[in-house]
C-alpha cells in the first residue's frame, strides 16, 4: 500500500514504523506535522495515500484530512486511556502494565474506533527508555496488526461505545509541573526517582538550583553520599548528586528555562550547566562493587574469557569527554586477559555519535565539533586496531551516524531486533568520519554504502542484517537483552575455532592496511569535515542549531 506517516517528530518510534512498514513492501512517505496543516494537506494531495498512520503526534490532524482518509493514531496508552501524558501517568501511578492503542482519528482526542491494542510491562526505567523499549515494541505489534486489518478490508474497528471499552475510559489531563515537583525535605528517594524518571526526556522536572530555575532530566540512586535534603553533594562524569531525605540521587542533565537569559536553554550535562567549582568530583571505579546502588555511565566487568565494556549516555550523545573516558575504559579492558570483548550491551541507545548539544553550547562550536570528532575517531580507531581478540558491538537500542560506525568497527555486530540504525550523516549536513569510508563498504559493499549515506533513511535491524551491517539479531525484549548478550558471548568464547578466527581477523587487518591504511581513511574524512566545521556558512551549523534548539518545522 501507499502509506503516509504524519508525525510531530521523526523520532525513534516514527523511524521504526517507517523502516518496518517499508520492509513489508509498503511505499512509505513522511510529513512532519510541525510544518503546519497546509503542509499536511499538500502532502496528502500529492501522495494520495491509501492509509495515513500517525505514530507520534502532538497536535490534531486537520479535520478535512481525517474525514476524507482513514487515519490511524498510535496512542501510548491502554484501551480506554485518553489524554496527552499517557506514559507519564503510567510511571507516576506505578502501573505494573500499560499498553498501546491504535485508534482512528476523529474530532475528540483518543476517542476514535480501535483498530488494535497491545499491552506491555512497565519496566523500572526512565520514560524515554520505556518509550523506546517496551512501548515501541508494543506499538509495532499493534501497528502491524492494524495495517493488516485495514488491508484485508473486512475488519470493522471497535467503537469506544462498545461495552468492552466504554467502562474503561479514563481521561488523564496533562501531567503538570505542580504534580511533578519534588519536595526534597519530604519525598523519599524512591519518590524522587519516580518523578525524575517520569520526565527524563521531556518535559523535565522544574526546580531551583543555585538561585535559578532549571529542569532536571534523569535520575539514578546513590547509596553512600548523604547530606541536607536538596543539597548538592558532588559531580561525576557530568552528573550532579543531590541529597534526598533518606539518601541521594544522581541527575545527569539540566535544562535552563528558555526565559532565563541562558544562551544555551537546552539539555546539557548537569555539571556544565551549574559550573560550580566548589562541588567535588566523585568518580566511580570502572569495576564497582556489584552490591553498590550508584550511578556510572561506563562500567567494566569480566566473566571468564569475556570482558564487557558497557556504557549508556543520555540520548546516545557522546561528547569529547564521553569519548575520552570510554576510550580509557576500552584500553583498560584490552589489558585484561580475555578472548572476547563486548562493547555496549545495555538496553536503549547504543550511540548517536557526537554531542550536538554540548557543541551548540560551546564558546566556539567549530572548535568543539573538531575536538569531539577527533575523540570519537580515536575510539573507533582503537576498536579497528584490536587484533588480539574478537570485539562484539552489542546494540540494545538505536545507533546513528558516528555511533553506528562505532558499532561497525567491531568484528561482530549483535543487534536487538527492535533497534533502528541510521548509518549516515547527511541530514546534519556532514560528510562523516569515524572511518565510515572503510567500515561501511567493507560490510555492505560500495554501492550499498553509497545508497545508505545518500538516501539517509533509517533501516530496521532486520534490513541491517540483510545488508551485512548486523551479524546477529537478538529477538528478545529490551529487559532481557543484557542477559542474552552475556549468554551468547560466553558461547562465542567457548567455540573451538576462536583462535583461528582471531588470527584470520589479524591477517585481514594487515592486508587492508597494506591496501589503504586507516590513517589515510581518517585524513581524507577529516579534511572534508574540517572544511565543513570551520565554514560559518556550511549547512551543518544551521541544521545543528535548529535540531538542538528544537526549531519548529526543521528538516527531518
Amino acid at each position: 500500500m501507499d502509506i503516509l506517516l504524519i508525525a510531530s517528530a521523526f523520532n525513534s518510534l516514527s523511524q521504526r514504523v517507517y523502516a518496518e512498514l517499508s520492509d513489508l513492501g509498503h511505499r512509505v512517505d513522511v510529513v512532519l506535522a510541525g510544518r503546519g496543516p497546509d503542509a499536511i494537506r499538500s502532502a496528502v494531495r500529492e501522495r494520495s495515500p491509501e492509509l495515513i498512520v500517525a505514530p507520534m503526534l502532538r497536535t490534531a490532524l486537520p479535520e478535512d484530512v481525517w474525514r476524507a482518509h482513514t487515519c490511524l493514531i498510535v496512542h501510548p496508552g491502554p484501551l480506554g486511556d485518553r489524554g496527552p501524558s499517557a506514559l507519564d501517568w503510567a510511571i507516576a501511578e506505578q502501573a505494573p502494565t500499560w499498553g498501546v492503542t491504535v485508534l482512528q482519528a476523529e474530532a475528540a482526542m483518543d476517542a476514535g474506533a480501535v483498530w488494535a491494542s497491545e499491552p506491555f510491562p512497565v519496566a523500572p526505567v526512565g520514560k524515554s527508555d520505556l518509550y523506546r523499549g517496551e512501548a515501541t515494541d508494543a506499538a509495532l505489534t499493534a501497528v502491524h496488526l492494524a495495517v493488516r486489518r485495514y488491508a484485508d478490508g473486512s475488519y470493522k474497528p471497535l467503537p469506544q461505545s462498545d461495552p468492552a471499552i466504554h467502562g474503561r475510559i479514563v481521561w488523564r489531563d496533562v501531567l503538570r509541573q505542580e504534580r511533578r515537583r519534588i519536595d526534597w525535605a519530604a519525598d523519599d528517594t524512591d519518590t524522587v526517582l519516580r518523578k525524575l524518571r517520569g520526565a527524563d526526556s521531556q518535559p523535565g522536572v522544574l526546580d531551583e538550583l543555585g538561585g535559578r530555575e532549571v529542569f532536571l532530566h534523569g535520575g539514578h540512586p546513590e547509596d553512600e553520599l548523604r547530606g541536607e535534603p536538596g543539597a548538592l553533594l558532588a559531580t561525576r562524569a557530568g552528573a550532579v548528586c543531590r541529597a534526598t531525605r533518606d539518601g541521594a540521587v544522581w541527575i545527569p542533565e539540566l535544562r535552563p528555562r528558555r526565559n532565563s537569559g541562558d544562551p544555551a536553554p537546552f539539555r546539557r550535562p548537569a555539571a556544565d550547566v551549574l559550573a560550580d567549582p566548589a562541588l567535588p568530583e566523585c568518580p566511580a571505579p570502572l569495576e564497582p562493587d556489584p552490591d553498590r546502588r550508584t550511578w556510572s555511565d561506563i562500567r567494566y566487568r569480566q566473566h571468564g574469557d569475556v570482558g564487557f565494556v558497557s556504557f549508556s549516555f543520555p540520548g546516545g550523545a557522546m561528547s569529547t569527554g564521553h569519548c575520552r573516558r570510554l576510550l580509557a575504559a576500552y584500553e583498560y579492558a584490552l589489558a585484561r586477559p580475555t578472548r572476547v570483548l563486548v562493547l555496549g550491551g545495555r538496553r536503549d541507545f547504543f550511540s548517536n555519535g557526537i554531542h550536538l548539544n554540548v557543541i551548540e553550547a560551546a564558546p566556539d562550536p567549530a572548535v568543539e565539533s573538531w575536538a569531539n570528532l577527533n575523540a570519537m575517531d580515536d575510539l573507533v580507531e582503537a576498536v579497528l586496531r584490536t587484533t588480539d581478540r574478537l570485539v562484539v558491538a552489542a546494540l540494545g537500542g538505536n545507533a546513528a551516524a558516528g555511533g553506528a560506525m562505532l558499532a561497525l568497527a567491531a568484528d561482530q555486530v549483535w543487534c536487538r531486533s527492535g533497534a533502528v540504525l541510521n548509518p549516515h550523516y547527511r541530514r546534519m549536513g556532514l560528510y562523516g568520519s569515524e572511518f565510515w569510508t572503510y567500515s561501511l563498504p567493507r560490510r555492505a559493499g560500495a554501492e550499498t554504502a553509497r545508497r545508505l549515506t545518500e538516501e539517509a533513511q533509517p533501516v530496521s535491524a532486520a534490513t541491517a542484517a540483510r545488508l551485512g551491517l548486523v551479524d546477529r539479531l537478538v529477538p528478545v525484549p529490551a529487559r532481557d537483552f543484557t542477559a542474552e548478550v552475556e549468554r551468547l558471548a560466553a558461547e562465542l568464547a567457548g567455540t573451538p575455532d576462536l583462535d583461528r578466527r582471531i588470527a584470520a581477523k589479524a591477517a585481514a587487518r594487515r592486508a587492508d592496511e597494506e591496501r589503504y591504511p586507516l590513517a589515510d581513511h581518517r585524513a581524507d574524512e577529516l579534511a572534508r569535515m574540517h572544511a565543513l566545521f570551520f565554514d560559518p556558512g556550511a549547512a551543518y551549523h544551521a541544521l545543528r542549531s535548529a535540531f538542538v534548539r528544537k526549531v519548529p518545522g526543521g528538516a527531518r
